[in-house]
């Protein structure tokens, strides 16, 4: 699997209409967490199966607001097209999988 980008186009139908669990990586390209989190989720997606899309808040701003995510990186986990968890900020791998209950 290769991590989505998500887009403005696309969104709706990766995520929202999706019949399996989606991470999504509000991140930004001048943010250094952001850029430290991309290989750790690669690794998760890779190592659990679970689908993870990257939304660049800055050409995305409208997705951002919709869900009031105020700061990057910030992971939205959704089930059935609705946020079930959230997380902010750059974390290890083993925090993370163990917050997402992929553990």
């Amino acid at each position: 699997m290769k991590m989505i980008t998500l887009t403005t186009d696309n969104y709706e139908e990766q995520v929202l209409e999706n019949d399996k669990p989606v991470l999504v990586e509000f991140w930004a390209d001048w943010c250094g967490p952001c850029r430290m989190l991309g290989p750790v989720l690669e690794q998760i997606e890779a190592e659990h199966g679970l689908t993870i899309g990257k939304l660049d808040t800055d050409a995305h701003p409208e997705i951002m607001a919709r869900y009031g995510v105020m700061a990057v990186p910030t992971m939205l986990l959704f089930e059935n097209g609705e946020p079930v968890k959230q997380i902010v900020g750059a974390k290890p791998k083993r925090m993370l999988v163990a917050e997402l209950g992929l553990a």
